[in-house]
């Protein structure tokens, strides 16, 4: 898959290592290192797991040090076991043992994004359904953690408000409590290029909203998978499916077994495990 530009990555590690490195750099790397002194080291997975966030590794290194060799072994994506080194890292020790932890997070994060993606789309293969991420992200990391979704095998929801208009309960609230309103408002604001997707809690709202001209997608907010099949035969492919609430790598394939087209996992980007990741010494350089 093509790695996000580095110019959209740089301002995130700048900001980690203007963090890391505070006013007066890394002292201990300072106390030992003997001038000049170079490291062969290699990234290197200590889980079974799905690889992102490897662009934004080597910048935490390159931006101390442009001389430091990044090279990948197994690139975003890639599918690793305990002990298969990811990239080798060769540099002035300041550089690398300098940039380390600003490595180590981003790409143990994201790499957690993407292997827990990767197990909801396994749990799902067979089905129609695509596994989605949601706007539940770090401020200022939506970019990175929808890029490690996709490197999970997974897609993407809306980036920000201007995406879609998406129609969910406070927004009925604003039209008075009614589907119709909410869905007319809507299409008389909405240009020819903006989709138009309704949040819907019950059956009879979705039949509401289907009496009233429908939308683009429909979200089925934490129904049973009794209703969503109903759901589904509803919409009768008029429209899209979206299935969520509550979803986990247990409930997945039942809920894409009953026919919906999208499950929306607000957990893949808020609430996912590190990949434990080691910057270890790399006696194959020495």
């Amino acid at each position: 898959m093509t790695p996000l530009p580095d110019f959209m990555l740089e301002p995130l590690v700048r900001a980690g290592l203007l963090e890391d490195f505070g006013c007066g750099g890394d002292l201990t790397t300072d106390a030992l290192a003997a001038p000049g002194q170079v490291l062969h080291t290699a990234l290197v997975a200590r889980q079974d797991g799905v690889v992102a966030g490897l662009s934004l590794a080597r910048l935490a290194f390159t931006l101390i040090d442009p001389a430091v060799r990044f090279t990948v072994e197994r690139p975003d994506g890639s599918v690793v076991a305990p002990g298969t080194c990811i990239a080798r890292v060769v540099g002035a020790a300041p550089a690398i043992l300098g940039g380390e932890r600003v490595a180590l997070n981003f790409l143990s994060h994201l790499s957690g994004i993407a292997t827990a993606t990767a197990g909801i789309v396994r749990a799902v293969a067979g089905t129609r359904a695509r596994v989605c991420c949601t706007r539940k992200t770090l401020p200022g990391m939506r970019a990175i953690q929808k890029y490690a979704v996709r490197a999970g095998g997974g897609s993407n929801h809306r980036f920000r408000l201007d995406d879609a208009i998406l129609i969910k309960d406070n927004h009925i609230a604003l039209a008075g409590g009614s589907v119709r309103a909410a869905l007319e408002a809507a299409r008389a604001r909405a240009g020819h290029l903006v989709s138009i997707e309704l949040e819907v809690d019950t059956l009879d709202q979705l039949a509401e909203a289907l009496q009233a001209g429908g939308a683009d997608v429909f979200l089925l907010d934490n129904m049973t998978p009794d209703q969503l099949r109903e759901a589904v035969a509803m919409v009768a492919g008029r429209a899209l499916t979206e299935a969520s609430g509550g979803i986990t790598p247990a409930t997945a394939a039942g809920i894409a077994a009953t026919g919906v087209d999208i499950l929306s996992l607000g957990w893949l980007t808020h609430t996912v495990r590190a990949l434990d990741i080691g910057l270890d010494y790399d006696s194959r350089g020495a």
